[in-house]
């Protein structure tokens, strides 16, 4: 079988030209649009996740951690209101650094815990240890040395 893939257009080549001019001149625009689209997409979606985390762990917060953090959000928000994506950014930015707060106040509550749990389980644990050599006497009768 024998197939050809030929290149030909039903546009004229002033027209293709044309077109391709106009993309390139748009370029930088169209650069602006996506960084802007992807800007408030992380935007948003930062605020969804951390007003989750919220929810899902405000009894393990400190209160001032989540004060902290739920105005920073409170704040992205009005900035997401906006059109200008410097600010969002900006804004996004400063949510991310303090919701990491909310994770090292949350490890901070749970270590604690976590050791003394560790430390009770291990005593429990190290009362059954016996330490043995298996033989295996067939082997050895047989004269089958491995």
């Amino acid at each position: 079988q024998k197939m050809t893939v030929t290149g030909g257009s039903s546009l004229p080549k002033d027209e293709v030209d044309r077109m391709r001019q106009e993309a390139e001149q748009y370029a930088d625009e169209d650069h602006r649009r996506r960084e802007a689209a992807e800007t408030r997409n992380q935007g948003e979606q930062l605020v969804y996740q951390t007003e989750k985390f919220l929810k899902d762990n405000e009894d393990k917060v400190p209160a001032e951690v989540k004060t902290e953090v739920e105005t920073a959000v409170g704040e992205l928000k009005e900035k997401l209101k906006g059109e200008d994506t410097a600010e969002i950014r900006t804004a996004t930015e400063k949510v991310a650094a303090v919701s990491q707060k909310l994770g090292q106040a949350l490890y901070a509550n749970a270590a604690p815990e976590g050791a003394a749990a560790g430390a009770a389980g291990e005593a429990k644990a190290d009362d059954d240890v016996v330490d043995a050599e298996i033989v295996d006497d067939e082997k050895d009768a047989k004269g089958g040395a491995a």
